[in-house]
């Protein structure tokens, strides 16, 4: 199953209440994730930001507050409590649209790290199975044309719940078939979805942690050395190893022979919230990494929240123009082989004295 991001909303509310969270957690809360997968039916499932332009999903506002008051769903309960709250869904076109209304997990993609929610066919194992929805979403619910439903829920939080950040989010699928696709020699009806982040803390003890990990170096360079730059790409993998959300800053630098810098990136937001448990893959061009030297590359992390995480990893390479070093290899062999058969060639033929055959007296 492969994930796509799609963009967010364009306009976010940062709420006063929740000073703590990292920016990109409050600058995408609402974002989801292009979700294709096919089902029984052979139709595929896209799910994109909380309002697509048709309709939309949002936690309900209080009485004459703006749909928008509450970005998405934050909630804090202990392990065995409960919490009440209700979604909206906002039908903004102009004919009756049917959704199959369900609760699920959050995920980061494994390339590229974006927030993605579980699909349909996907059963939730964490937040998402803590979400009862209410009567009106047992079956499908449909939303008059400018109209809205509400969805009362309840989060029932598990006794043994681990402390810490748990990341779900409550999704409205539409049950109609909007256009068709391949996907190989298979006709796939595509469904789209949207949905709104529910973030849920249980407290407790708050263990951050991130570790960089795999790093790697892909280099392709040109065949005639210094005559094009030589591009590489850097590979590495940040993991959560902690029970809160990270908003991870990378810098990736790179010394030569005699501790000579050949690349300096300074820390740089990944534009990403990275969840507990996740693992994602990223990679950083490198335009004109050198063509002859050996390298020593380090990727290192950060996290502005919490300022003790400050894991790094490295690798080294060798830089070697390989096709021009493979072809001097072959000249001068055969240079050596050619001067090798020219001593050969000028080389005096010594003539054997004739056996004497003179009796012996």
């Amino acid at each position: 199953m492969r994930l796509r991001t799609l963009p967010t909303l364009r306009t976010l509310r940062t709420l006063p209440h929740l000073p703590s969270l990292p920016r990109a957690l409050l600058a995408g809360l609402c974002g989801l994730l292009l979700l294709p997968a096919l089902t029984a039916t052979t139709t595929a499932t896209t799910a994109t930001a909380a309002d697509n332009g048709t309709w939309g999903v949002f936690p309900t506002p209080a009485a004459g507050a703006a749909m928008t008051d509450r970005a998405y769903f934050f909630h804090q309960g202990e392990a065995g409590g409960t919490v009440s709250d209700s979604a909206t869904i906002l039908n903004s076109s102009d004919q009756a649209l049917t959704f199959q209304v369900f609760a699920t997990d959050a995920v980061n993609t494994p390339s590229g790290g974006a927030f993605a929610l579980l699909p349909v066919e996907t059963k939730p194992k964490d937040v998402g199975t803590w979400i009862a929805l209410g009567p009106a979403a047992a079956n499908t619910v449909t939303v008059p044309p400018k109209g809205r439903a509400d969805i009362p829920f309840t989060v029932k939080v598990p006794a043994d719940a681990a402390p810490g950040d748990h990341v779900g989010g409550i999704v409205a699928l539409n049950t109609a078939v909007e256009g068709v696709r391949k996907d190989g020699k298979v006709q796939v009806g595509v469904r789209r979805s949207v949905g709104a982040r529910l973030y849920f803390r249980v407290p407790g003890p708050l263990t951050p942690g991130l570790s960089v990990e795999d790093v790697r170096v892909s280099r392709g360079a040109p065949l005639l050395p210094w005559t094009k730059p030589a591009r590489a790409t850097v590979s590495y993998a940040l993991v959560n190893r902690g029970n809160v959300v990270v908003e991870p800053k990378v810098s990736v630098s790179a010394r030569g022979l005699f501790g000579r810098r050949v690349l300096d990136r300074p820390g740089r937001e990944a534009k990403l919230v990275l969840l507990p448990g996740q693992r994602v893959e990223l990679t950083e061009p490198w335009a004109d990494s050198p063509q002859l030297d050996r390298v020593s590359v380090t990727v290192a992390a950060s996290a502005a929240a919490y300022p003790g995480l400050s894991p790094s990893s490295g690798t080294d390479f060798l830089a070697v123009p390989w096709p021009a070093a493979g072809a001097l290899l072959v000249l001068a062999g055969a240079a050596v082989a050619a001067r090798l058969l020219r001593r050969r060639r000028s080389a005096p033929h010594r003539t054997q004295p004739a056996p004497d055959l003179a009796p012996t007296p």
